[in-house]
């Protein structure tokens, strides 16, 4: 027999099937296996096997081994790595890395096992009797055993001593066993369900899905409409019918709330994906999902790729969210990857969100998705009145701190009230920049030419590109003047502002300083639950699906902030992050209030959110892309050329520019635009990088296939090129 493999090395130069002979019965399509490859030994993923080979016998190597009984991968996983390579222009190594735990590869994590303990004798007093006396820790030992049953030996050990254990073991009065352990995430995570009724509009939107002969269908639903209880029931009918579900948020921040409804309905039925995990713990959760043991998969963007089989339901919430599309290679669409698995599988797609992408929505519009309206809150409360504060009049007025004068009297009112409120402002750290008064100097990144931030927890400059950490200055590194002035508002500052204002409050902060492991998140969401804190202040990680029943104020810091990004998605951005942050506000009995903070107050997107007037918003943001021919009426596309030597990568661009404006000469009619330059970000983790910029014919792929195959060619062990098409950054 012989087996088509694909070796776990992510370079082009090796991105072929390579053939190898096998004789063990257990190898099959998805099996992991190691091969001999060059004068190493490799781990690689069958995807094929076959009966007959067109090569000589002895020049095909044999597989050296299989890595697990259980197939690691599906046959449907080999199809979607294939869709994977040819729609994200990547290595067939590079798309299966997405299937498997990252730690799972090179065995760097395997199956925990326990030793267990347990007596091996019938008449225990004879037992106890017949030792000698002096062997008194044998005797506690067999009669904790006779009393508890099975024991751990590490805890027995720790106890009554690792001699006794053995001693006892030796002499066959009791026996070892090893149990799998399961790591699980989340233990403390447990809720009673509770019995919920739809209202006929929830019951409307779980019909309509299921009837519907669409396979996607967009839920367009305000903050607070009950979209959750309606993929829960979804998610029920589904399991019902044997077939598995995949329930994916756009943060992992979220991943804990919904965990904690799934198990209070599923139990352990459900399992969590997400990079935030321990790797024991995701590789078990995994495991579940593959061999069958959970049905539900909940994650975010990743556990599109969880390894269920038989799909019935891929439910996407928030599905504007920019978190969807990966920024590193691969660069996937999960929308477009769950359309595909979903077609595979003959399953239901769901996309749910108040403020859809205007790509989803025209689609709904166009009749190629099935649309569904929840327009309003479950508990018939009316949507937060918002306040504009202007921050113009605000810093004429002498108030130079980050809160205007409606915003300190609201969250006054609202604290002295006992409510708790949410500030949400996009900017970590406690100032954006640090400059020199004397010379104007801006401390940057030795790696990306970006300007470091100032976090004042540890006294340091932090890049938030590369990651990178530097003590904070005393002195400017330019022209050692002690003056240094902090420039912009971050949520550290925030924190400090308020603590000086409401000295009584008690304060959280939520970014990603704060909730650097799994726990983090779960920790902070839960105390401000509880209602051990006052005041939450956070980034957008703060603005989506969570619910507080008494957060009655929402203060939105320089809510423009995105506003005036050089992006064609920057307005439909700020009008979703605005919209889903005011949504946290007057989800229960209490009435909500939001104030909005910002210098653009007759914005006409600011306008639309502040009376969530989606619909508008969309006519006029529709409008503004056909008419400058951008997504969903163009692709944009972004041949990226990087190098750590800066002559290197301008050389290689301009061959590459070369080599495209042939294409474009060949097609001018498919291009609206074709330019080279510079990237915005010139220089980013040590290399110089340039791009070739276009805006074409949409979802064309042959011109596609072209554009890339034109540059791929000029890539070398010193360039890298990429190909990135309607990314959601740009830098």
């Amino acid at each position: 027999m012989f087996a088509d493999v694909i070796v776990d090395i992510n370079n082009a130069e090796v991105d072929k099937i390579f053939e190898y002979s096998f004789s063990d019965c257990q190898i099959s399509i998805g099996s992991r296996v190691v091969v001999p490859f060059g004068r190493k030994n490799i781990e690689g993923i069958v995807i094929g096997v076959k009966n007959d080979s067109e090569y000589p016998p002895e020049k095909i190597k044999p597989i050296l081994k299989l890595i697990e009984q259980t197939p690691a991968l599906t046959e449907e996983s080999v199809k979607l790595m294939n869709y994977v390579c040819k729609t994200c222009y990547v290595t067939r190594a590079a798309a299966l890395r997405l299937f498997l735990p990252s730690e799972m590869r090179k065995g760097k994590v395997k199956e925990q096992f326990v030793r267990y303990v347990e007596l091996n004798c019938n008449d225990i007093q004879s037992t106890i009797n017949s030792l000698r006396k002096t062997a008194v820790k044998q005797k506690e030992l067999l009669e904790y055993l006779n009393e508890k049953g099975k024991s751990s030996f590490t805890m027995l050990s720790e106890k009554f001593g690792a001699s006794a254990v053995n001693s006892i073991v030796t002499k066959n009065l009791a026996k070892i066993s090893n149990e799998k352990k399961l790591r699980s995430p989340y233990k403390k995570l447990s809720d009673e369900r509770k019995h919920v009724v739809l209202t006929p509009k929830q019951a409307f939107a779980v019909n309509s899905v299921i009837n519907t002969e669409k396979t996607t269908s967009l839920i367009f639903g305000v903050t607070g409409s009950g979209k959750t209880e309606v993929y829960l029931d979804l998610i029920e009918k589904t399991i019902c019918k044997g077939k598995t579900a995949i329930m994916l948020v756009p943060e992992i921040a979220l991943t804990p709330q919904m965990l904690k409804q799934l198990r209070s309905r599923f139990g352990d039925d459900a399992a969590i994906l997400h990079s935030g995990l321990s790797a024991g713990e995701r590789f078990d959760e995994w495991w579940r999902l593959r061999n069958g043991q959970a049905r539900i998969a909940i994650g975010a963007r990743s556990a599109i790729f969880a390894p269920v089989e038989n799909l019935g339901l891929v439910i996407i919430d928030e599905e504007h969210d920019g978190s969807y599309t990966s920024e590193s290679a691969p660069r996937y669409s999960t929308i477009d990857v769950a359309e595909y698995r979903t077609k595979l599988n003959d399953a239901k797609l769901v996309l749910g969100s108040a403020t859809p992408s205007v790509e989803s929505f025209l689609k709904a519009e166009q009749g190629e998705y099935n649309f569904i309206e929840l327009p309003d809150r479950i508990n018939k409360k009316p949507l937060p009145t918002v306040e504009i504060a202007d921050m113009r009049k605000e810093i004429r007025r002498g108030n130079n701190t980050p809160f205007s004068s409606i915003l300190k009297a609201e969250l006054t009112e609202c604290l002295d009230e006992g409510n708790q409120a949410i500030i949400f402002l996009n900017q970590r750290g406690y100032s954006k920049t640090v400059i020199c008064t004397e010379c104007g100097h801006v401390q940057k990144c030795q790696s990306c030419d970006v300007s470091l931030t100032y976090h004042k927890e540890d006294e340091s400059l932090l890049c938030h590109y590369c990651g990178a950490k530097y003590k904070m200055i005393s002195a400017c590194t330019e022209c050692g003047s002690p003056f240094i002035r902090y420039g912009g508002t971050g949520t550290e500052k925030v924190v400090s502002e308020l603590q000086k204002l409401y000295p009584q409050a008690k304060i959280l902060r939520m970014d990603r300083d704060t909730t650097q492991n799994k726990e983090g998140h779960f920790g902070i969401l839960d105390k401000f639950s509880k209602r051990e804190a006052d005041i939450l202040v956070g980034t957008q990680m703060i603005a989506k699906g969570h619910d507080f029943p008494h957060v009655t104020l929402v203060g939105i810091l320089d809510a423009d902030m995105s506003l005036h990004f050089s992006d064609y998605r920057s307005g439909e951005r700020t009008f979703q992050l605005l919209t889903q942050v005011a949504g946290r506000s007057g989800r229960a009995e209490s009435a909500g209030k939001v104030v909005l903070q910002t210098y653009s107050p007759d914005n006409s997107v600011l306008r639309y959110a502040i009376n969530y007037d989606y619909l508008n918003f969309f006519k006029q943001e529709i409008s503004i892309r056909k008419a400058t021919a951008f997504p969903p009426f163009t692709d944009v596309v972004r041949v990226l050329i990087s190098s750590e030597i800066d002559e290197k990568a301008l050389e290689t661009t301009k061959f590459v520019y070369d080599e495209l404006t042939l294409i474009y000469n060949l097609n001018r009619n498919k291009f609206r635009f074709f330019g080279c330059m510079k990237a915005p970000l010139k220089r980013l983790q040590n290399k110089f990088r340039y791009q070739v910029l276009m805006r074409v014919t949409a979802n064309d792929r042959k011109l596609l296939d072209e554009i890339f195959a034109g540059a791929d060619k000029y890539k070398s062990r010193l360039v890298t090129i990429s190909m990135e098409v309607n990314s959601n950054n740009l830098t």
